[in-house]
Parts: structure tokens; C-alpha cells; sequence
């Protein structure tokens, strides 16, 4: 787990929430990791995670077996030509049946696939590659549309409408 946060951060812009007991974050999510573009370093209010990183089941979310124990997974969103390369399906039309318990397997994630995410129960030398590319595609779009609702903003207050 640590060896994909650390690529995270190395990402220009990355910003990494890893709630923790007394933090005031609810219980549940204590161990997970949770990835933005957030420059000024803060924890953008508007916005969901390009990716995330989870320990243990959620409730409606169990068939990937997280409580079993050294079981986590990697959740990354990605564009609708990514979801199909890897899923030979769209995203919002899912009908193939999967395993997802399986480890080190690129799989739509079995809650929020339908919203185009992917995910990868302990990745290993099938998948850690093929994650890292994911990660840093999904950071690169959480990039681009950050700045692009800047510019929107930008815009707006210049009174500037193309």
C-alpha cells in the first residue's frame, strides 16, 4: 500500500487525506487513503477523490472480502476508453459476472464501477504498473478539470463569456 501512496505524492499537486483515530473523521474511514489535486495542500469541500485506498469492507460494499486479514484495494476513476479497454464494457451497462475478491486483477470496482472506476485488491506484479498509469492519468484529469474551472471562474468574474 505504502508503495502506491509514494507514487501518488510524487505527483505535482497531489494531496493525500489519511484520516486517523482523533482527527475527527467518522471511525469507518480510518486507514484508507483518499487522493486529490489539492496544490494549496488543502482538502478541496467541492470535489470526490480521483482515487482512494481502502482496508476493510464498507457497508454495501463487502464482495471484494477487505476484512479479510492483509486485504485492501486501490480504487482509481478513469475515462469511459479506459473502463472499456480493461472491462470490454461501458461503464454504465455492466452485465459480465466478476470476482471481485480476486487479488492483483484489474476489475471494475463492485460498487461504483457503474461511475466509471476501476480497482485492484492487492495489486502485485500483475497490476502494480498498470495501477501507477492509472493513478497518474486520474491525477492528470483531476488536473485538468480543477484548472479549467478556474479558468471558468477566471471568466466570470472578468466578465469574459466566449
Amino acid at each position: 500500500m505504502e508503495q502506491i501512496l509514494a507514487a501518488v505524492r510524487t505527483l505535482p499537486g497531489a494531496l493525500i487525506l489519511e484520516p486517523r483515530e482523533g482527527d475527527g473523521t467518522p471511525e469507518q474511514v480510518w486507514g484508507d487513503a483518499f487522493c486529490y489535486y489539492a496544490p494549496d495542500g488543502q482538502v478541496p469541500q467541492t470535489v470526490q477523490p480521483y482515487a482512494t485506498v481502502v482496508t476493510k469492507d464498507y457497508p454495501g460494499d463487502t464482495d471484494s472480502a477487505l476484512d479479510a486479514p492483509g486485504r485492501w484495494r486501490v480504487n482509481v476513476h478513469v475515462d469511459r476508453a479506459t473502463f472499456r479497454a480493461f472491462t470490454g464494457e461501458e461503464p454504465r451497462s455492466l452485465a459480465l459476472p466478476r470476482d471481485h475478491a480476486a487479488a492483483d486483477v484489474v476489475l471494475p470496482h463492485p460498487v461504483y464501477g457503474e461511475l466509471g472506476w476501476l480497482c485492484v485488491v492487492n495489486p502485485a506484479a500483475r497490476t502494480t504498473e498498470t495501477l501507477h498509469r492509472l493513478l497518474r492519468e486520474a491525477h492528470e484529469a483531476a488536473t485538468a478539470r480543477v484548472l479549467r474551472r478556474r479558468a471558468a471562474g477566471d471568466r466570470e468574474q472578468t466578465g469574459d463569456h466566449e
